[in-house]
């Protein structure tokens, strides 16, 4: 079986360390952990491993976040990965920093990354890890707190929740949606 993993977040150094390319960091962490390597690629940054049986295909989007859906459409075909084997990466505000909420199918909820994928897949019925990244910021800086870094305390904590994510990785892969959101979503 093949799964696309999918990291949201934009190109450049100047987005390269902010709470909105969390996807791409925790793809970072992955890779690093699986001693493989990213290299450019159409729509995107792509690295592959195996995980016992499964294949996996990581992607970073260099379509930007608003555009992520051509990506995601792009290498869902090139290498027929079915729905129900997609995984997105991606920050979210309404939960606290380093909350994470693994969902089977859901809203965009306001981001313009997933409201990409929505339109271009159709449907909303695909897997999303989404990491909280806290909305502590005053009314009218979300774009600037999004776009921010994080913080000395976020990133004193960072190690460890991209560790979790990455055992969610893992677990989506070879233990299926369910049996993950049971173990992970407790915590």
């Amino acid at each position: 079986m093949k799964y696309l993993i999918v990291g949201l977040g934009n190109i450049g150094s100047e987005y390269q360390n902010t709470r909105h390319n969390i996807g791409f960091k925790i793809l970072d962490a992955f890779a690093e952990a699986s001693n493989i390597f990213f290299e450019e690629n159409r729509y995107g940054s792509t690295a592959s491993c195996r995980l016992k049986n499964q294949q996996l295909v990581l992607l970073k989007p260099s379509t930007y976040m608003n555009l992520s859906g051509h990506a995601v459409r792009y290498w869902m075909q090139k290498e027929n990965i079915p729905e129900e084997n997609l995984l997105i990466l991606v920050d979210d505000l309404s939960l606290p920093f380093g909350s994470l909420r693994l969902r089977g199918k859901g809203s965009a909820g306001g981001h313009n990354g997933l409201k990409n994928i929505n339109e271009l897949l159709g449907n909303e019925n695909y897997a999303r890890l989404r990491f909280g990244i806290g909305s502590a910021f005053q009314k009218g800086g979300q774009i600037d707190y999004v776009l921010g870094e994080w913080t000395q305390e976020e990133k004193s904590q960072m190690d460890e929740r991209l560790n979790t994510c990455c055992e969610i990785i893992k677990s989506f892969c070879l233990a299926g949606l369910q049996r993950t959101m049971n173990q992970y979503n407790q915590k």
